[in-house]
């Protein structure tokens, strides 16, 4: 699947007089694909049915869910960066509520360790223009590393994608994917992270803005 979704955002890419700096939104992507979710979505969602999944009352057929999951997973912004970052989750518990909560939780866990991994690389690019010291750098590095928590905690309203159930004996499973922003995503951990090093750390306020400037 994820070359199929390269090749169609490189395709749209070429499509314009200006590829860097093309935006594609699910609107775009649903045009190009005339309706018609790809080949590669048929397959899945015949994939999930075979193993027993099936959608909630009232929501929209599996296929259909993972074809909008799809097109917001190769929506890219202005600059030509996904607009979404995606996680899955998956639990079984006694009722499908319960289930759907305990995945929820784990997709919000998966996607904050994903914003806190994005954070991170950026602020190891800025170190040693912060002209941080050992010790700093390893508290810089601790502190990341323990917001992933305080991120999931924060994330609030999440974009539900995909919702889909599997009875288990008497147990039900629960396989959720959601969607948050990037650039809101990116924004609070930054906001975080900050005020966890400005609490935690005893890093200068100025090598502390050269950190933080992305």
């Amino acid at each position: 699947m994820k070359n199929l979704v390269f090749i169609l955002v490189i395709g749209l890419m070429f499509s314009t007089m200006n590829p860097v700096c093309a935006q594609y939104t699910s609107k775009e992507v649903r045009k190009t694909l005339k309706m018609k979710p790809p080949r590669e979505i048929k397959k899945q969602a015949k994939d999930y049915e075979k193993q027993g999944y099936y959608e909630a009352i009232g929501a929209m057929s599996i296929e259909r869910q993972l074809s909008n999951a799809w097109m917001r997973e190769v929506e890219t912004d202005e600059q030509g960066y996904p607009k979404y970052i995606v996680a899955t989750g998956s639990s079984v518990g006694e009722t499908q509520i319960a289930a759907k909560l305990q995945a929820t939780e784990a997709a919000k866990l998966e996607l904050a360790g994903t914003i806190a991994t994005n954070v991170a690389a950026l602020i190891e690019n800025n170190i040693a223009n912060s002209q941080l010291n050992t010790e700093e750098a390893a508290s810089v590095t601790k502190t990341i590393a323990a917001s992933k928590n305080i991120i999931a905690q924060e994330l609030g309203m999440v974009i539900p994608l995909v919702e889909l159930y599997k009875d288990i004996n008497k147990n039900r499973e629960a396989n959720v994917r959601i969607a948050y922003n990037s650039e809101v995503a990116m924004e609070m951990a930054k906001r975080i992270i900050r005020k966890s090093l400005e609490d935690e750390t005893n890093i200068l306020q100025n090598k502390l803005e050269k950190l933080m400037k992305f």
